[in-house]
């Protein structure tokens, strides 16, 4: 929609949001399924027999293809949405998620075509990679700009709270299979229902996110004239440090594969000897998930009176100590723990972080070329996270004794994260949206910090 000329874009916080957190979380269902059956079922069905434990890191390594796609993904879809607008990202993004998740359902094994069956799961991940590229940043940018200046943390937490409804989905989808299923029907034919169901995911989503009006932030742009010809030159002349911040701050993204891939193998797999039945990993990943959905906004809200680092690194300190924690309850096959220390990870402290870094990494950007600085920082930092779980199986070991390494890992990861977070603007959530990023400079914010004595929190 463009604004009729000499008149204010008029924003629409709610709707946006509403609108990031369904189309986020039917996003990402499509997206978390493919990790759960990479967990669960891809290593018997994708890969040669003999070997399980080197199955289970090929297929968890498919899972990390789609990692490799979104830095690529993420210049073409930023320069996009900088240049044409969000709201045609996001219903590329969706379209693209759904075909190609789609169509991992109707491929044959490798009983039945050999080689030619991981090569083409390798393609059809590499097509998931490049739509989740654009989607994150792309929804943070349209329930942002949509936002008040005072309620950007609390709105922009939506898209991420919606993503966590996708994770509930997808075991929740999975479970009732697994239960009802014999082992030779659900690797036979049962796996494929999740992804078929991807059709209606992609037509419920293309309804909603088709009645989403432009950010007024953009279309004010567009009316004067002020989208840059090349946004991916100007990020990249002009802010290139914010680029850098957001991608290593991005590495705390591995504790949610870290909990949603490698703890869901480690758990369950013979070869690791902790006995754990897929189904209870599967709820406690649901449980933790609707504890996130209730939780995240919450911490979005306080993000926007306190400022965003300090619940970042809160969120940072909390994930280093119970990611440890997580996986060395996993290891001691204690399974009460491995519930509560899980809930608390993932429900709450983790969500912390995940409530607030949309709305950091947004504030260190100014509007003509917000999409692209987010989408490439954290593509590029997701990277880690996507290769994560292969990272952690092969540390782990094939007997399982290596968990103490993984631990480390995962503590090192969020040390990373908090120490870009830390050393980032201050006070970005007291700046109008107009002068973020302003003067061309990734300091601009902290310069703005005079305009509130709360900024400098």
């Amino acid at each position: 929609m463009t604004p009729i000329p000499g008149t204010a874009p008029v924003r629409t916080p709610k709707k946006a949001a509403i609108a990031a957190w369904v189309g986020s979380a039917l996003e990402y269902y499509d997206f978390v399924i493919y990790g759960t059956a990479a967990s669960l079922v891809f290593p018997q069905i994708f890969f040669p027999e003999g070997n399980p434990a080197a199955a289970t890191v090929a297929s968890l390594a498919t899972f990390g293809v789609g990692y490799v796609a979104r830095p690529i993904g993420s210049f073409v879809l930023g320069h996009v949405g900088d240049k044409l607008g969000r709201k045609k990202v996001l219903i590329f993004t969706l379209l693209l998620m759904g075909v190609s998740t789609f169509l991992v359902g109707c491929l044959p094994t490798y009983h039945s075509i050999g080689i030619l069956a991981p090569i083409l799961l390798v393609v059809l991940r590499l097509l998931q990679g490049l739509s989740a590229a654009g989607e994150q940043a792309g929804a943070n940018s349209m329930s942002f700009e949509h936002a008040p200046d005072d309620r950007r943390g609390f709105f922009t937490s939506w898209t991420l709270s919606g993503t966590q409804g996708g994770q509930v989905l997808a075991p929740a989808v999975f479970l009732p299979l697994a239960a009802l299923l014999s082992e030779e029907q659900l690797l036979s034919w049962g796996w494929r229902i999740p992804f078929f169901i991807s059709a209606v995911v992609v037509v419920v989503g293309f309804v909603i996110r088709r009645t989403l009006d432009e950010t007024p932030a953009f279309e004010s742009e567009v009316e004067a004239h002020a989208v840059p010809r090349t946004p991916l030159a100007e990020l990249l002349r002009d802010h290139w440090r914010a680029v850098l911040r957001v991608m290593f701050a991005a590495f705390v993204a591995m504790v949610n594969t870290l909990y949603t891939v490698f703890a869901l193998a480690f758990a369950t797999k013979e070869d690791y000897g902790i006995g754990f039945s897929s189904t209870f990993m599967l709820w406690v990943a649901i449980i933790s998930n609707l504890v996130a959905i209730a939780v995240i906004p919450f911490w979005g809200s306080v993000s926007d009176r306190v400022g965003r680092k300090p619940v970042f690194l809160s969120g940072l300190a909390g994930s280093a100590l119970l990611a440890a924690a997580y996986v060395a309850v996993i290891a001691s096959g204690n399974r009460a723990l491995t519930a509560v220390v899980g809930i608390l990870l993932a429900g709450f402290v983790y969500s912390a972080t995940n409530a607030v870094w949309p709305s950091t990494y947004a504030e260190y950007f100014p509007t003509s070329v917000r999409l692209s600085g987010m989408a490439i920082g954290t593509q590029f930092g997701f990277a880690l996270a996507g290769f994560t779980p292969t990272i952690a199986a092969a540390l782990l070991g094939p007997t399982g004794d290596g968990w103490p390494k993984v631990a480390g890992f995962a503590v090192v990861a969020c040390l990373v994260s908090a120490i870009a977070v830390a050393t980032g603007p201050r006070g970005t959530h007291r700046v109008p949206t107009e002068q973020l990023g302003g003067n061309h400079s990734p300091r601009a914010a902290t310069d703005a910090s005079h305009l509130s004595p709360q900024a400098s929190r």
